[in-house]
């Protein structure tokens, strides 16, 4: 059955306009008020359905986090018996381990945390790492995982027919050969040995990609480095063009100009962040889920 009602923030009401329309449920704004001190008051809807469903992307989670928590809570105490929520980018899922003595390992508690406040989660593209499912990152008793790649790999088709698709580093494999084996692309990928957050080596595969359109493809693209380094060997190599292909566009503080600078000729990403790029709807895709609770 689906949900009767989607609640969102003012600043997602444009997506999850699109989300309650494809499942033909109604949406309402959460209000938001900010004391001189920083502290949050929220207000919902003064009575709820039992089974509620929350919208809110966890792009520059922090503040978000407190947010989640306390719109759950007051749902609960509003009626609501079952809640959802809807993230389509979920933070703090690649910290799966303390890579450091005394390190907090965040992927565990932020899951534990919305494991407390929700009984299903639903994402898109999660980057998880050396767990193999959503429901060991975040244990809730309904997980759902959906993926850009498909609907990028179409447009891909369309915009760029016979691409070589290529992932900046091995973890964009799964990614890439999902996108490829959708229109039969040939696909490899790249070898990253990072040295800091903005300092990245790349390695290219091994193939010969002269004249060629590259469409680099990955999950998330955030600082720009990954895809700008990848893209200037790949150009260097005798590359004919070279485009990107992102689920996230996190695109944080220079990155559109490094890509640009790098020779990067077109960049497409999915609507679950609220980008300029936005080229790929997942509304239809997260309505889906939420019709066929």
């Amino acid at each position: 059955m689906c949900p009767a009602l989607l609640l969102h923030f003012e600043d997602e009401t444009a997506s999850a306009a699109r989300i309650a329309a494809a499942a033909g449920m109604p949406h309402a704004c959460i209000q938001r008020h900010r004391f001189p001190d920083g502290e949050l008051k929220l207000r919902l809807p003064a009575t709820l359905p039992p089974h509620m469903v929350l919208l809110r992307t966890l792009a520059q989670p922090n503040e978000k986090l407190v947010e989640i928590l306390l719109a759950a809570h007051a749902a609960r105490t509003l009626g609501a018996m079952q809640l959802t929520l809807v993230a389509p980018y979920l933070a703090y899922m690649r910290q799966d381990i303390a890579f450091a003595p005394g390190e907090a390992v965040s992927q565990r508690i932020v899951g534990r945390l919305l494991a407390d406040l929700f009984d299903a989660v639903i994402t898109v593209d999660p980057h998880l790492h050396r767990v193999t499912t959503l429901a060991e990152a975040v244990p809730v008793p309904r997980t759902v995982v959906l993926s850009g790649a498909p609907l990028l790999a179409d447009l891909i088709a369309r915009q760029r027919p016979g691409a070589l698709l290529i992932g900046p580093d091995e973890e964009a494999a799964q990614w890439v050969a999902q996108a490829a084996a959708r229109h039969g692309f040939e696909h490899a990928v790249c070898r990253k040995v990072r040295h800091g957050d903005r300092h990245v080596e790349i390695t290219l595969p091994t193939l010969d990609i002269r004249g060629r359109a590259i469409v680099l493809l990955d999950d998330v693209a955030s600082s720009g480095h990954t895809l700008a380094q990848a893209a200037r060997g790949l150009l260097a190599a005798g590359a004919a063009s070279v485009d990107v292909a992102v689920t996230h566009a996190l695109f944080t503080g220079d990155a559109g100009p490094l890509l640009w600078n790098a020779g990067i000729r077109q960049v497409w990403s999915t609507d679950c962040i609220a980008h300029p790029s936005n080229a790929v709807s997942m509304a239809s895709a997260i309505a889906s889920t939420l019709t066929s609770e």
